[in-house]
């Protein structure tokens, strides 16, 4: 069998009227079923004491929920973005997972792709196509500014990056004060550009380091077919736990920051320089 390293962007396989159905979406689409099967597995029979498949399942998220009451130290918050995070957290690591199975990159047809005959496989690890990878990020980002001007209002939240309402005051103090607000208004508007930057960081971070592990599996696998992938295989399920649990604690971050007013950052910026001069 004929190994080749993966394209940068997923091969389509087939077409859905106008929408372009690739290799990567269909590993989405399993990941997805999967889920979806599980969860009605879940409530299927609910008794008072677990067992099997739902204790397993209450046991991860109590584990979950813990881990992220250890970033926000608020109980509330914590069952708020719990959904959200470890929903993240476990289909970014399932559609790591995934690229790992038997077939996954060497099943395919063979057709014309880029003037060449290449073989075009019917599966793709999601993560590895930078438009899943975007989506994701967009929606984490998205979702922090949704739930930050839920929680602390309009005028807390966007006085984050525009702070009228401190140059405002600081007219009562003072030049030094009007100062310190003008560089403060200045720092809000890079933490506009900040956002942006969040999206293209966890997009760009998890498309390469998945896409990365595709190209090393197949070339190990091209020079030597028998036993030696074996570790890249294990390192690669390492890898898809640590790009997972980062993807999904800076999703955590995101949204414990957004939910945080700016006069807690400010009450906590006044301690933190009493404190260094005490």
């Amino acid at each position: 069998m004929q190994f080749s390293i993966p394209p940068a962007a997923a091969e389509t396989v087939f077409h859905l009227g106008g929408l372009s159905v690739t290799n990567a979406i269909i590993n989405s689409w399993v990941a997805v079923v999967f889920f979806v099967v599980i969860a009605i597995l879940l409530n299927r029979k609910q008794t008072r004491v677990p067992k099997g498949l739902r204790n397993i399942a209450e046991g991860l998220v109590e584990f979950m929920l813990a881990e992220v009451q250890k970033v926000t130290g608020d109980a509330k918050r914590s069952r708020q973005f719990l959904p959200i995070v470890g929903t993240i957290f476990l289909f970014v690591l399932f559609s790591n997972w995934i690229g790992l199975f038997p077939g996954v990159g060497s099943i395919g047809v063979w057709g014309i792709h880029n003037g060449e005959k290449e073989l075009i496989p019917f599966f793709r690890s999601a993560a590895s196509d930078l438009n899943l990878t975007l989506a994701i990020a967009a929606f984490a980002v998205l979702t922090s500014h949704f739930i930050g001007l839920r929680s602390v209002g309009i005028v807390n939240h966007f006085s984050k990056f525009v702070n009228i309402r401190g140059i405002w005051r600081s007219l009562k103090k003072g030049p030094m004060a009007i100062m310190v607000a003008v560089i403060e208004f200045g720092v809000g508007l890079l933490e506009i550009v900040s956002e942006l930057a969040k999206v293209l960081s966890l997009s760009l971070r998890l498309f390469g380091n998945v896409f990365a592990g595709e190209v090393l599996l197949s070339v190990m696998i091209g020079l030597f077919s028998f036993f030696l992938p074996i570790p890249f295989l294990f390192l690669e399920i390492l890898v898809g736990v640590i790009q997972a649990t980062v993807f999904a604690m800076l999703t955590l971050a995101y949204l414990t920051v957004a939910t945080t007013s700016h006069e807690e950052h400010e009450e906590e910026h006044v301690e933190s320089h009493a404190n260094a001069h005490a």
